[in-house]
């Protein structure tokens, strides 16, 4: 869980902290110090508890009481954890009592240096600007999400308190939607999030391109570092970022309250 030497630590916490706008749902409260968000939607950060400060009631007193808003939301009890999370020792803690990890995830780190060289799409595709509530139902429809996730992704894309710009690939011949994602910029920071390719078109460099193309969006609106979250078994989505110049920044995880299933 140690942040890589080659990124400061003060970066990364940055990376961290607009992770957290980039995904703020109205769901959500704060909990001496932990922050409790109970969205019904599908990303698991927007539906976990954020061990931001160590605050002064005990772990075990914070876990109930937060595990009563989630028992009240019907969710099951997620706690993320970072290397930037508080108290320390509380990973150590969960696991002790049964807590399971879950969802290890790499979050990864790119310089903006210079605008980032972006690869045409083949003749018969095109890049498509989509609005939030058309990008939350096209990426829901391409992941199988039920509509009760699309429709608080949408929410949550609506409240964010950053900028973001969603971006799809489509077929021209008749709009197919082939990829999307979007980017989240907060100052000089920007975050790739929901990229997405439909499996039959996997393997053929849309995502490499969709990526560059949105960097090259956030580079020209003053962004000079970009991050990801990516999971860490997903071998070929870490290859295209790899090829992207993306490299390791930290890992976060999850813990699951014993008997709960994600």
């Amino acid at each position: 869980m140690n942040a890589a030497p080659r990124f400061p630590v003060t970066l990364l916490s940055r990376i961290e902290d607009a992770g957290l706008n980039a995904s703020a749902p109205p769901q959500q409260r704060w909990l001496d110090g932990w922050l409790v968000r109970f969205s019904p939607g599908k990303a698991k950060r927007a539906r976990c508890v954020l061990p931001m400060a160590a605050g002064r009631l005990g772990v075990d007193d914070k876990l109930a009481l937060a595990s009563q808003v989630f028992d009240e939301a019907k969710l099951p009890v997620l706690v993320r954890i970072t290397p930037f999370s508080q108290p320390r020792g509380l990973d150590g803690h969960l696991q002790a009592n049964g807590w399971s990890a879950v969802d290890d995830t790499r979050v990864m780190v790119a310089s903006l240096a210079a605008k980032p060289k972006i690869e045409a799409l083949p003749r018969d595709m095109v890049f498509d600007r989509l609005g939030v509530a058309a990008f939350a139902q096209a990426v829901g429809a391409l992941r199988g999400s039920p509509l009760s996730q699309r429709e608080a992704h949408a929410q949550r894309l609506e409240a964010a308190p950053v900028p973001l710009v969603p971006l799809a690939i489509r077929r021209k011949a008749d709009g197919a939607l082939l990829a999307c994602g979007q980017f989240s910029r907060e100052a000089d920071l920007v975050g790739l999030y929901d990229v997405f390719v439909a499996p039959e078109w996997r393997g053929r460099g849309l995502a490499r391109r969709l990526c560059a193309r949105l960097l090259a969006l956030a580079y020209a609106e003053g962004a000079t570092t970009a991050y990801l979250q990516v999971d860490a078994d997903n071998a070929p989505a870490i290859a295209v970022y790899e090829r992207l110049r993306f490299a390791d920044g930290y890992r976060y995880h999850y813990r699951l309250r014993p008997g709960d299933a994600t």
